[in-house]
Order: structure tokens, then C-alpha cells, then sequence
């Protein structure tokens, strides 16, 4: 199948490249040019070992570069997400429009199948995922196909040399308040005066002035930088991640997908509970692993492997599960036989104003359009406006209540 990959941001493309890397598909990365696109270190660390043709492409160029795909993977955030899959069903003949997450997706949102409403096929990676997608989207009526596909990251690696480093793989957004931002940088900085023989390594997804998926405010370098006793062996790494693990004695996080990576390379791993378990942490998916740990763990390097019940039902399924390929291929077919519609959509109240607002939401300050500014002069006060009537009705409701 020939499958042309469109992302943005350093986390989809990632997942995307590493996806479409399968021997069963022939696959290219288009890299759109949005406000948060990544950097070229950014891109050649997240295609590091993958022979997958990528290039970038300005969104006036899009649908060109789209014509001719068999399968269009749609690999973005979700406002980019919903204007590339737009692109892709205009087209004539219209390919199979597959979309995905690119790590750890529990719990789903609504809003995640909501943007891509126009999708084809949903990829999840694990059974638990699939199980719980489909009960949201029967729940919020939204009509979508689900396929399950192993998580790229998630491959079992040849046997590796015992590594010495305490690798922590930052998050953007979790935790996300100031504070248990500077609780994380302590519990680092007390890891590193535990063992100074050892060092304890803050892996970064992006260099100072690179964007990530999501926009990070206090960052752990600033916040370290503010401590004033960091030790010499607390060291910061912007190595790919399979680079860090090779050399690691475990890895610690909050939710990041690196711990599932980690895991398929046989490196232990700590959630920091620290903040609780919920789902804005977005660790609800580590209850019943065995990885929770406290911050204690964390400093006395008090590793854990995953609990073998969790692994199965959890990104660690047998190959032999997955449906992805099989379930495109299907559609492929439907399609050639011209027995594949577009997507039952709902109507886009304001035409093309709307859609105009879509494409600046998505492309940010690079949408230089004249439909794009206006947008953006015009719908940027009426958000704000509605955001505020939301708030408030919410706030009504609790009162009543």
C-alpha cells in the first residue's frame, strides 16, 4: 500500500515514521509546516534508524503532494489533524484516511475521535485502548472504526549491557502546575546526591527554542537553574530515546510513553505516583503494572518490570492481535471497487469562514492567508467571549447544583 504519513510535531512524528516503517507498506513522512513543527534535530532524532522517505511541505502544497496516496495517515494534533483529513477527502480519487495517537492514550476523550471525525479508521495500541474507545465513541454516538496495531516504541530489542543512568523522561504538561514541577526537579536533584557515582539523566524532547507537541512553561532546565545546588552528575540529554535507554539502568516518569519503550527494551521503570493517579495525569493506564512507585523509589533507584497481566492487555499484545494492516487493506479495496464513502460528518456551521478559522488554529502564525488573518482578527475575541460564557454557565450550574 502506498501510504503518505502527514505530521508536525516531534511526538506524531515519531510515531508516524516508526508506523509506517512496516515492510507491508510503502510509506513517506510529509513534515507540514505548522507553527510547532519540528526542528531538523528534533526530526533527525525521531527518524533515527528508520529508512522512511521524509520531507516538508507548506500547507498551500498539500494536496498536491497527497495525490496518487492509496492511504493517507493522518498524524497531528487534533485541530491539524481535522484540516489535513479535510484535504485528504477532497481529493478525487478520495484515499482511505487513516489517524491514530502517537503513545499512551488512557483514558480517551471525545474530543480526540471528534477532530477526526472524518478519518476512516482510528489505530489504537492495545486491547485495552480499543475496548475503551469503542464504549466512548457508542457513548458520544460518534461513528468510528478502531484497529489495533503494536505500538511502534513498543518492539522487543535484543538483550542490552546493564546500563548505570537514572533516565527521566520529561513531559510537556504532566505534571503541569509550578510547584509539582519543582517537586520533580527535587526528587532529580536528590537522586543525583544519593549516588554521585551514578548520573541521573533529564531527557528532553527539545532543544531550548524547539517546540514539543504540546507548549511547556516552567521547564525543568530553568527550574533546576533556579535550585542553585544541582550536582555534576545530574545531566541534561537531548539524545533519541532509544540512545538513553541503551545506557540506562532504569527509567522514571510520570506517563510518557517512554515507559512503555523502556519496557520493551528490559529497563525497569518507576510512574511517579507522587501527584496521585487521575486522568489529567494521564497515568490511569499504570494501575494494576506494578510501576507506581513513590518519590522515595525514585532516589533509592527501587526499579520495577511490569506486572505480566498488565503487559498483555497493555501495548505488550501478542503481533499476532494486531488488525491495522489487514483492516486498511479491506478499505483499500472498498475503495477501488468505489464502495467506500466519505465520512457522515456533521455540517460545518460558516462555511468557509469556519474552515478559515480551522486552518489558522492549525497552522498558527505560518497561516499568512488573507482568509487565515481575518480569521484571526475576527475569531480570536469571540472565542475568548465564548470561553467566558462556558465558564460561567458551568459555574451557574455548580451553584444550583
Amino acid at each position: 500500500m502506498r501510504v503518505v504519513a502527514v505530521a508536525d510535531t516531534d511526538s506524531y512524528v515519531k510515531w508516524a515514521a516508526a508506523l509506517i516503517a512496516d515492510p507491508r507498506v510503502d510509506g513517506s513522512l510529509l513534515v507540514l509546516e505548522t507553527e510547532l513543527a519540528v526542528s531538523d534535530s528534533q526530526l533527525r532524532s525521531a527518524v533515527s534508524g528508520l529508512d522512511v522517505p521524509v520531507r516538508r511541505v507548506p500547507y498551500d502544497r498539500l494536496r498536491r503532494a497527497l495525490v496518487g496516496a492509496e492511504v493517507v495517515l493522518v498524524a497531528a494534533r487534533g485541530p491539524v489533524a481535522r484540516v489535513v483529513a479535510r484535504v485528504a477527502g477532497r481529493l478525487s480519487p478520495r484515499p482511505v484516511i487513516v489517524t491514530g495517537l502517537p503513545g499512551i492514550s488512557i483514558p480517551p476523550t471525545w474530543l480526540a475521535m471528534h477532530f477526526r471525525r472524518e478519518c476512516d479508521l482510528f489505530v489504537l495500541h492495545s486491547h485495552r485502548e480499543v475496548r475503551e474507545f469503542e464504549a466512548l465513541a457508542v457513548e458520544r454516538g460518534i461513528d468510528q472504526r478502531f484497529a489495533l496495531a503494536s505500538l511502534p516504541f513498543a518492539r522487543a530489542h535484543a538483550a542490552r549491557a546493564e546500563g548505570t543512568d537514572l533516565v527521566f523522561a520529561a513531559q510537556a504538561i504532566v505534571p503541569r502546575e509550578r510547584t509539582e514541577r519543582q517537586r520533580v526537579a527535587r526528587i532529580l536533584v536528590e537522586a543525583a546526591h544519593a549516588d554521585p557515582s551514578r548520573r541521573v539523566v533529564l531527557k528532553l524532547r527539545g532543544r531550548p527554542g524547539e517546540h514539543e507537541t504540546h507548549r511547556e512553561f516552567d521547564t525543568y532546565p530553568d527550574l533546576l537553574a533556579q535550585m542553585g545546588d544541582v550536582p555534576a552528575n545530574l545531566v541534561v540529554s537531548y539524545a533519541p530515546m532509544r540512545e538513553a535507554l541503551a545506557i540506562a539502568e532504569g527509567l522514571v516518569t510520570v506517563s510518557s510513553t517512554a515507559a512503555i519503550e523502556a519496557a520493551a527494551w528490559g529497563v525497569p521503570v518507576i510512574a511517579l505516583d507522587e501527584f496521585g493517579v487521575a486522568p489529567e495525569l494521564i497515568n490511569l493506564v499504570f494501575e494494576g503494572s506494578g510501576l507506581l512507585r513513590p518519590a522515595a523509589d525514585v532516589v533509592a533507584r527501587r526499579l520495577a518490570h511490569p506486572d505480566a497481566g498488565w503487559l498483555a492487555d497493555n501495548y505488550f499484545h501478542d503481533p499476532s492481535d494486531d488488525t491495522w494492516i489487514r483492516v486498511v487493506q479491506e478499505l483499500v479495496e472498498r475503495r477501488a471497487r468505489g464502495e467506500l464513502p466519505p465520512r457522515d460528518v456533521p455540517r460545518i456551521v460558516g462555511g468557509r469562514a469556519h474552515e478559515a478559522w480551522d486552518r489558522r488554529q492549525a497552522l498558527g502564525r505560518i497561516d499568512r492567508s488573507a482568509g487565515g488573518r481575518l480569521a484571526g482578527v475576527v475569531g480570536t475575541p469571540i472565542r475568548g467571549v465564548l470561553v467566558i460564557v462556558r465558564r460561567l454557565r458551568r459555574r451557574l450550574i455548580g451553584s444550583a447544583s
